[in-house]
């Protein structure tokens, strides 16, 4: 097999490392791209492609995590990975965990850990590398991997997100929870959100956002109708999409380009949280990118006629 071939091969794999490491699909095919030009520029062929590959994508997606880091504290409001539509890695006999793992609420948690430790936990508990090609991926012995295991593992431990395990359910509670906000139906929208359910968007300072996260079900559902039939009176459209392994959807303008994504964390037969990602540098590697600004004066200007 020519590297050309053995790369291609494993590029999804490899883009799935960096894409949990990194929680940007940019920035990850970036370390992609030039994992493929260190290996290609090798003037050996390793014994095995593959740990050769995942070493050198997993030590540049830490070096990139680390000057993100200090990005990420000066980001505007929240901060949410951008959002994926499909993970080109699947495991057929591990599809719920690896779908867990890329979850929004799996990749924010993962925040609490140290590029070290993020790494390590990734190849070990999502991507079962043994310790051996984990220490050989992050520079590190095997046992000071086994203790940033313990480490990663404590911090993850009390916060990692639970997902209703039925993906049928879980689709099913998504379209009627879409075609509650298209008909403004407050009560159906009260029906399927959790008590303490939480409405949370990441502009980045460059599209209209919330003020602050809006929590319980009455509030948000207030919110929500206030806001979205509005929307599809301007002709904005609504596609359901798996985003990050959970159910959302893409909004997309009249003329079809990317408003925003929304995202739905699903519990025990409720949403649990509501996450939309607005801001538009992390929507354009979905396609051309919607005006947020342009449509909030539309939606505003059809309240005033309204009125």
């Amino acid at each position: 097999m020519s590297k050309v071939e053995e790369f291609e091969e494993l590029r999804p794999l490899l883009f799935s490392i960096a894409y949990r490491i990194l929680g940007s699909v940019t920035e990850a095919e970036d370390a992609v791209q030039e994992t493929w030009l260190r290996y290609d520029g090798s003037s050996t062929l390793p014994t095995s492609a593959k740990a050769f590959l995942s070493t050198t994508v997993t030590r540049l997606s830490i070096d990139v995590l680390r000057s993100a880091r200090v990005r990420r504290e000066e980001y505007v409001g929240p901060w949410f990975p951008e959002p994926l539509l499909s993970d080109p890695y699947q495991d057929p006999a591990r599809s719920v965990e690896l779908a867990d793992s890329v979850s929004m609420a799996a990749l924010l948690l993962l925040e609490r850990l140290s590029p070290l430790e993020r790494a390590v936990f990734l190849l070990r508990e999502v991507f079962a590398f043994d310790f051996q090609d984990v220490a050989e991926a992050v520079g590190r012995s095997e046992a000071a991997c086994r203790q940033l295991l313990v480490r990663a593992r404590r911090h993850m431990h009390a916060g990692r997100p639970r997902f209703a395990a039925d993906r049928e359910e879980r689709q099913e509670l998504a379209t009627r929870f879409f075609d509650a906000l298209k008909d403004g139906d407050m009560g159906g929208l009260q029906d399927l959100l959790a008590a303490d359910v939480q409405l949370v968007g990441d502009g980045g300072g460059k599209a209209p956002n919330f003020a602050r996260t809006i929590v319980g079900a009455d509030n948000v559902a207030r919110l929500l109708c206030s806001a979205f039939p509005t929307l599809y009176e301007i002709d904005v459209t609504c596609e359901p999409r798996e985003v990050n392994g959970q159910p959302g959807a893409i909004y997309r303008d009249r003329d079809g380009k990317i408003l925003q994504a929304v995202v739905l964390d699903v519990l025990d037969g409720r949403i649990q949280t509501i996450r939309a990602v607005l801001n538009p540098d992390k929507l354009g590697h979905l396609g051309p990118v919607a005006d947020a600004w342009a449509i909030t004066r539309e939606v505003k200007q059809v309240r005033r006629r309204a009125d």
